[in-house]
């Protein structure tokens, strides 16, 4: 029996396409504690992150089966190019079933869009992705999130560009140290499910690394999910000390008048701070903010 299953598997490896042993997990992080060079990674992953990739890409896979779709759409999410562009074949949206169909440690084949037993049988069926496809299908990805993006925030965008000069009192945009031009940037309002929203938007955040600017309380659910939020901009009254302290800039939201109830607040815990003078509420100036010092993206 034993000389059976080497001369099965050498003939295998002999065919077209890449084999390899196959290893299975639903999580991308657990799969490759266990991964070997040579071995085929089994896995469900919808939008594979750069973070994940990187570790695939460390542990030398020969190829790598997704049962999810790599690239959904709702975001540019940067895997799949890190794959391929490490010559990481790609099977990408196999379909679940690839998990009760595929045993952990058999000899299988990446033969084009198959996937192959070592008795010929097809166990999983997707698309390949090579260059070409990953670059198409980032670009409508970047486009979608542009479009989900601009429709949320159009009404607010549109209104302050339009009442610019009232809301601004002719006061202007101060400047700050925190580097925004070129950069994509998240304003977090700590509102109704901001903690789905943070985690949901978890591999964008890791992948792109927006300034993070914390309206108020946004700072503390920045800080809440281990991020550092790289600006606080609000009238201070609803962030807690620890976030205040944390070495973000803050920018405190004044009257048109100049005053700034929250600054002395600021002041008695030693930290420098900026004053921004405008009717709009704290969420409008984050967003104004963002916009005249040249973020790509709000």
């Amino acid at each position: 029996m034993r000389i059976g299953t080497l001369r099965r598997g050498r003939a295998l490896e002999t065919g077209p396409g890449v084999a390899g042993v196959v290893r299975l997990d639903r999580r991308t992080k657990n799969l490759t504690k266990r991964l070997r060079p040579g071995d085929i990674a089994v896995i469900d992953h919808v939008d594979i992150d750069r973070v994940s990739a990187d570790a695939l890409v460390g542990c030398r896979v020969a190829a790598v089966v997704n049962a999810a779709p790599s690239i959904s759409g709702r975001y540019p999410n940067l895997g799949p190019e890190i794959l391929i562009n490490a010559g990481i074949p790609l099977l990408d949206d196999v379909g679940k079933d690839v998990f009760a169909k595929v045993k952990e440690g058999a000899t299988v084949r990446l033969d084009g869009s198959q996937l192959v037993a070592e008795d010929g049988e097809v166990l999983a069926e997707g698309r390949v992705h090579d260059r070409g496809t990953v670059a198409m299908a980032m670009s409508e990805a970047k486009a979608g999130l542009s479009t989900q993006l601009e429709a949320f925030a159009t009404n607010t965008m549109e209104y302050m560009k339009r009442e610019r000069a009232l809301l601004l009192d002719g006061v202007g945009v101060p400047d700050v140290a925190t580097s925004i031009e070129g950069r994509h940037v998240l304003v977090v309002v700590r509102g109704y499910d901001y903690k789905e929203d943070l985690h949901a938007l978890r591999p964008y955040i890791r992948d792109y690394r927006p300034v993070l600017i914390g309206v108020d309380g946004g700072a503390d659910a920045l800080r809440e999910a281990g991020y550092q939020p790289d600006m606080i901009v609000g009238d201070m009254d609803s962030v807690s000390d620890d976030s205040l302290t944390c070495g973000a800039e803050v920018v405190v939201h004044a009257y048109a008048d100049g005053r700034a109830p929250g600054l002395a607040r600021v002041q008695d815990l030693g930290v420098e701070a900026i004053t921004f003078p405008a009717s709009a509420t704290s969420e409008d100036i984050a967003m104004l903010l963002a916009d005249e010092k040249g973020a790509t993206l709000i």
